[in-house]
């Protein structure tokens, strides 16, 4: 028994050791100090291993100990960096290469719970009125606490037709409500446009995808021939997408030369910076961006070089800010890393990530007033934080049955108190033009 105890510590120190060498050598040392540090540190994990290993009650496999010990470690850094294993790295793989069964929604951890960045327009998340910034308390009953935003995503993620229950928590409700909702093939048009008279040609982008910024080149295009003379780029509940797309749809509104966006991290590899690479096709149109608290990553990226160029207006309410770059690295036994590794920057310098964009002109949705929490009701959101359950209530369906419909594909001017005021807004612009302001700055006067 001895002699197999010594094996499994044996091969458990293997492994540490060989962490230990990724880790020093694809990293700065920062001196001898700290590397004594770091290995006395591993001497009681091997310890814990070896204790662990024999004696505990149950015999334990050594390379789940290990896995549980780099997850576990993972967490403690931020909620977008993981850890695969070697069947979650390949789901991971074929999941980004083709279609997938899921809800429509952008995951985050934020303040040890599951949220919602925001819902994909046109999905089933969508049309059961899931709101950003809902907090996702339990997947299939089970509590969300524990999970790693990885582990949250495969088990909402299923085969196409497929039904999930979510246990959601919002603002100002005591209690959590279920929703269950079907599984589709999340297929998203990204960009919308309309024409709202008075010149003003609206365009959404619902998300950063492989087509966006051609999809809004020929909507620019149509602005052009329709003559409009301002433009609202509305980016609301929009989660982000591919860096690329964002860089590009920021290239389309600025001058050749000009910063967009950079990333800076540990490693020089990591601190890139994109510039605008084409003179303007279009006209300099006066410009508004509506943005809110479900714009997150990519739109932030658009949203903060517009405003940092005096290019645009950003109106609305504060973006998520979810501004930091994740690399998915393969590990040797077919595992992966999912490591963030550099954070993004607006061309001022300004860090999107946890503080957001926060726009030229604050207005906020009319929303019904919240009570203060009582401390019975605090208690109870105490009690979700630690995987307790108080009292579940279950309504709604996919279709959103006593909730709130959140329909968003083309925003109605009527019913839209931020769409209203970047219309008059960009109205007003038209006076102060004639008076020789800049379109921006025109836009931005007449606030």
């Amino acid at each position: 028994m001895r002699s197999e105890s010594r094996t499994r510590w044996t091969k458990g120190f293997v492994v540490v050791a060989t962490l230990v060498l990724l880790i020093f050598s694809g990293g700065v040392q920062h001196g001898t100090t700290a590397i004594e540090d770091t290995y006395e540190k591993l001497k009681v994990f091997t310890e814990i291993l070896s204790l662990v290993q024999s004696n505990y009650v149950d015999d334990v496999n050594s390379k789940e100990l290990i896995y549980g010990a780099v997850k576990g470690m993972l967490e403690t850094l931020d909620p977008h960096s993981s850890f695969m294993s070697p069947d979650a790295f390949r789901e991971m793989q074929v999941e980004t290469q083709g279609s997938f069964g899921g809800l429509g929604i952008e995951i985050t951890v934020k303040d040890r719970m599951l949220t919602v960045v925001a819902p994909i327009e046109g999905t089933p998340a969508d049309r059961a009125g899931i709101h950003p910034g809902d907090r996702i308390v339990k997947i299939e009953g089970q509590f969300t606490k524990d999970l790693t935003l990885m582990d949250a995503v495969r088990r909402l993620r299923g085969p196409k037709g497929s039904k999930v229950t979510i246990s959601i928590l919002r603002e100002g409700q005591l209690e959590p409500f279920d929703v269950t909702l079907v599984r589709e093939v999340i297929e998203v048009k990204s960009v919308r446009q309309k024409e709202l008279g008075d010149g003003i040609f609206y365009i959404r982008i619902a998300s950063f995808q492989e087509r966006t910024s051609k999809d809004l080149e020929r909507a620019l295009e149509q602005a052009q021939k329709s003559n409009s003379n301002a433009l609202i780029l509305d980016l609301r509940n929009d989660p982000g997408g591919l860096l690329n797309q964002a860089v590009a749809v920021s290239d389309m509104f600025l001058d050749k030369g000009q910063l967009i966006v950079y990333t800076r991290g540990r490693q020089k590899d990591q601190d890139l910076r994109f510039t605008a690479e084409h003179a303007s096709g279009f006209p300099k149109l006066p410009m508004v961006v509506l943005v809110n608290g479900g714009s997150a990553s990519a739109s932030e990226i658009v949203a903060g070089a517009l405003q940092d160029w005096k290019r645009a207006v950003i109106l609305g309410t504060k973006t998520f800010g979810k501004g930091s770059v994740q690399t998915v690295i393969p590990l040797s036994d077919g595992s992966g890393l999912r490591l963030t590794t550099a954070k993004y920057f607006t061309p001022k310098g300004r860090s999107i990530h946890g503080s957001g964009i926060v726009p030229d002109i604050v207005v906020e949705l009319p929303r019904p007033e919240a009570k203060p929490l009582t401390p019975a009701e605090q208690q109870a959101q105490e009690q979700l934080l630690q995987g307790k359950s108080p009292r579940d209530q279950k309504i709604g369906d996919q279709e959103g049955e006593g909730i709130e419909i959140g329909r968003r594909e083309v925003a109605d001017p009527q019913k839209d108190v931020q769409l209203q005021r970047a219309m008059e807004i960009l109205k007003a612009t038209r006076i102060l033009e004639k008076n020789g302001a800049s379109p921006a700055a025109a836009a931005k006067a007449s606030s």
